[in-house]
């Protein structure tokens, strides 16, 4: 579904992204590991076009998006979901005309087919009886079901999720994998996690990629990562400062 060839982006003369190779299968969830400052949310960015290459290419099924025009790129933008670490509500929005928003913004749905889709969303998220409340009102967790709900109400075919568990507990870090995972199953979308959650988040991962030095080093199924030999793999996983990784 999305490929990424020869990936480069440097800001202000420092390089970050220095050649990144990797293809995210479609329908399945990738998570993307790596030290902090490594450029993972860098790479995030690049998929959806929110950031553009200074050389390489990004394909989105078969069409090369670095080479797009901006209403071509509104065109892709379209297939994309997505979580951000703080869930980004609207606070003077309450939490129903939060994930209602992009469908009145974007779509000329009737009201009524609006208000259906949404109170379906909320309730999938398990916030069917908090669409009332405002963000401020939510604990982190249900905030980040709101920010989830927001991200599906489009039916995107690809959903990215920056730090999906930032700030939570390890309760509620669980809570929100295993419902990225069951929206996974229900909607179909891929999905591509960036997470310092480790090992858990490898429990709803197809596939786990770890970004080091610029590069992707690793690509493989979690349970192939957990025992890879790589020394990058091996630092990383048991937190050695010492090591072919960087340390930024």
């Amino acid at each position: 579904m999305i490929r990424v060839a020869n990936l480069h982006k440097s800001f202000r003369g420092q390089k970050v992204l220095k050649g990144v190779n990797i293809e995210f299968a479609r329908g399945k969830i990738t998570t993307i590991v790596g030290t902090s400052g490594c450029g993972k949310t860098v790479l995030l960015k690049h998929l959806n076009a929110l950031l553009l290459p200074d050389k390489g290419e990004i394909f989105i099924d078969s069409v090369d998006i670095s080479k797009l025009r901006q209403k071509e790129l509104y065109q892709i933008r379209a297939k994309f979901g997505v979580l951000f670490q703080g869930a980004a509500l609207l606070d003077s929005m309450s939490v129903f005309e939060n994930v209602g928003f992009p469908l009145r913004e974007k779509t000329k749905m009737k009201e009524s087919n609006i208000k259906k889709k949404v109170a379906d969303r909320l309730e999938q998220v398990g916030l069917g009886e908090m669409g009332h409340k405002l963000p401020a009102e939510l604990s982190g967790g249900m905030r980040k079901r709101a920010g989830l709900a927001r991200a599906l109400i489009m039916d995107p075919e690809i959903v990215l999720f920056d730090e999906p568990t930032t700030g939570l507990d390890p309760v509620l870090a669980t809570s929100i994998h295993q419902l990225i995972a069951r929206t996974q199953e229900a909607f179909g979308f891929t999905g591509i996690i960036v997470s310092h959650t480790i090992p858990q988040v490898f429990e709803i991962s197809d596939y786990v990629a770890m970004l080091a030095n610029g590069v992707v080093e690793e690509l493989t199924p979690p349970e192939v990562f957990c025992s890879s030999q790589n020394p990058i793999v091996q630092q990383f996983i048991h937190g050695k400062t010492e090591g072919p990784i960087q340390v930024l």
